[in-house]
């Protein structure tokens, strides 16, 4: 990539990477984005680790890439939903949200910007469609995430195999009419809640098969804390509909 094409304005497609001590893998994951052409934001919720110095000498280093500081861990969905704000007001037409962790792989990006464009809604890379693969992971660790994903398909009715995927792509005529401020959740419990909004407000979700792999360094995010939180959030959105709010 040439200088002048880093300097280049680009509205298209803004890659969205939240950060929480994620400092081993960050470098990686910046380059293999920016080697497609495709602008960076990342989110760095004061990570003690420095993940959001680098950042800064990565966005020093290349006009692609942009950090925004966040004061402490106010959670994934959050960092998603500030960074969604500022790119909507810039006029971005798609949005990816990926991990800095290393797993979700730049060779699935193009086809999963390609599927949102193509859909006009939100494009998922799924692990759980034919073609989808998960890479080092443990049995127990497989068995929560597709327990998971049966959970929201029943209780939300949701066609969608993978629900609950951190790699997607979303159109910015969706997030203007899904209405970030009623959302009802924070953490990783978000994804979910929007492929739901998605889903209900008529526009089409797709899912185009990725190779997931499990980090390499640092450790997961996800807490049974955690879990237990998206679990209550998936009721309460079907409660929600019940009582038709």
């Amino acid at each position: 990539m040439s200088e002048a094409d880093k300097k280049a304005p680009h509205n298209e497609v803004l890659v969205v990477l939240p950060t929480y001590n994620e400092r081993q893998n960050l470098e990686k994951v910046v380059a293999g984005v920016r080697s497609l052409g495709h602008h960076v934001l990342i989110v760095d919720d004061s990570s003690p680790d420095g993940t959001g110095e680098l950042a800064d000498q990565l966005a020093a280093a290349d006009a692609g890439v942009r950090v925004l500081h966040r004061p402490r861990k106010l959670g994934l969905g959050s960092a998603y939903q500030d960074a969604f704000r500022i790119g909507l007001a810039e006029g971005v037409a798609l949005f990816v949200e990926m991990d800095a962790d290393g797993s979700h792989l730049p060779d699935n990006l193009d086809a999963i910007i390609a599927a949102a464009r193509g859909c006009g809604g939100l494009a998922l890379g799924s692990r759980y469609v034919e073609g989808g693969e998960i890479v080092g992971w443990p049995f127990h660790r497989w068995l929560l995430s597709w327990g998971a994903n049966i959970y929201c398909r029943v209780l939300l009715g949701l066609p969608t195999r993978d629900c609950t995927s951190g790699y997607r792509c979303y159109t910015s005529d969706l997030l203007q009419h899904i209405r970030l401020d009623d959302l009802v959740s924070q953490g990783y419990s978000f994804q979910i809640e929007m492929v739901y909004r998605a889903r209900r407000l008529g526009y089409r979700v797709v899912e185009t098969p990725i190779r997931f792999e499990d980090r390499v360094a640092g450790a997961s995010k996800v807490s049974q804390g955690e879990v237990r939180r998206a679990l209550w959030t998936v009721l309460r959105l079907r409660l929600r509909r019940w009582t038709g709010k």
